[in-house]
């Protein structure tokens, strides 16, 4: 059983002009690619196991992000059920000469642990223990519906 801060994943990637579209700010598209690949790593942390996404809630695009500015991608585990495990994930546009950063997009996605065979298997209860464990679990049942 991983704990819920054992699950955390951030990743960055910086916006190219290959990731643009014709506004010159990065393609949602990118986004949800890299939010679901930063998603997944964090419920294999969880599982143990290989995770497919099985689906997606809304995904809210708040702003922009100009090329040449990083994508920073975190999400982690805050709930699980039987075979799924539900991932926050948020992403924000980052400068990279200050530092500065602005949340960007907002969603929460549901994998399904499979094995070998492609088959959905069981995974861990998820340990909530420290402080931090509570806090990033009650911001996303917040987020989740609705009331951050």
């Amino acid at each position: 059983m991983a704990r819920v801060e054992e699950t955390y994943i951030e990743n960055r990637n910086r916006v190219q002009p290959n990731h643009a579209n014709n506004y010159e700010t990065v393609h949602g598209g990118n986004v949800m690619k890299w939010m679901d690949e930063v998603g997944a790593m964090s419920a294999m942390r969880h599982a143990g196991e290989t995770c497919v996404t099985a689906s997606i809630d809304h995904m809210d695009f708040m702003r922009p992000v100009p090329v040449g500015d990083i994508v920073v991608i975190e999400a982690y585990v805050y709930d699980v059920g039987r075979t799924s495990v539900k991932v926050r994930l948020r992403a924000f546009g980052e400068n990279p000469r200050t530092g500065e950063r602005h949340q960007t997009t907002e969603s929460y996605f549901v994998f399904v642990a499979v094995d070998q065979d492609g088959r959905p298997t069981e995974v861990p209860d998820l340990d909530v223990e420290t402080e931090r464990d509570e806090a990033l679990v009650e911001a996303a049942r917040e987020g989740e519906n609705g009331e951050e």
